[in-house]
């Protein structure tokens, strides 16, 4: 009897982790009336950023400022607004930022050409530290002994390559 319970049990828990899920569930995305009209909504949300998301476009977000930025372009379309004007509306209301593409005037100058200028800024702080490491190294090279010390380095060098031939570590032949 006990044994049964358990079996009862486990299988009570088991649909309810089942059916959990579905408690969960967030309601489906209102579809316009008219397939026109959404499809016009999702061509205008994907030009659009989300402003809570940033890195995505309206139409993907799944935050609530963006259901309800999708449910006001919606309502736009249906009052007979035209796409330039939903546009112009979102970017009076949040900034060319709100744009995935914003247009070229001297406020985006920075969004449009800023990174091609922090890249060639940084080729040119390598190129520059490449060119004097290679100048210094150089100088470096030519300075570092005078002839004379030169010249007793190379006469050691030929010594202990003398008594390298044949002898242990220490240069005494075993």
């Amino acid at each position: 009897m006990r044994r049964q319970q358990r079996c009862w049990l486990a299988g009570g828990f088991l649909v309810l982790a089942t059916l959990m899920p579905i408690a969960y569930g967030n309601e489906a995305a209102p579809l316009a009336a008219d397939p026109l009209t959404e499809k016009r909504m999702v061509a205008i949300s994907e030009e659009l950023r989300c402003l809570v998301c940033q890195n995505e476009s309206l139409a993907g977000s799944r935050a609530e400022l963006a259901q309800d930025l999708r449910h006001e372009i919606r309502e736009m379309i249906q009052a007979g607004k035209s796409d330039e004007d939903i546009m112009r509306f979102m970017v009076d209301r949040y900034g060319d930022y709100v744009r995935y593409r914003p247009p070229l005037q001297a406020t985006t100058w920075l969004l449009w050409f800023g990174p091609f200028l922090l890249m060639a800024g940084g080729l040119g702080a390598l190129v520059m530290y490449l060119r004097r490491r290679g100048s210094a190294r150089l100088v470096v090279d030519e300075s570092v002994l005078s002839a004379a010390q030169r010249r007793a380095a190379e006469a050691l060098l030929s010594e202990a390559e003398g008594q390298g031939q044949g002898g242990n570590r220490d240069g005494n032949k075993a």
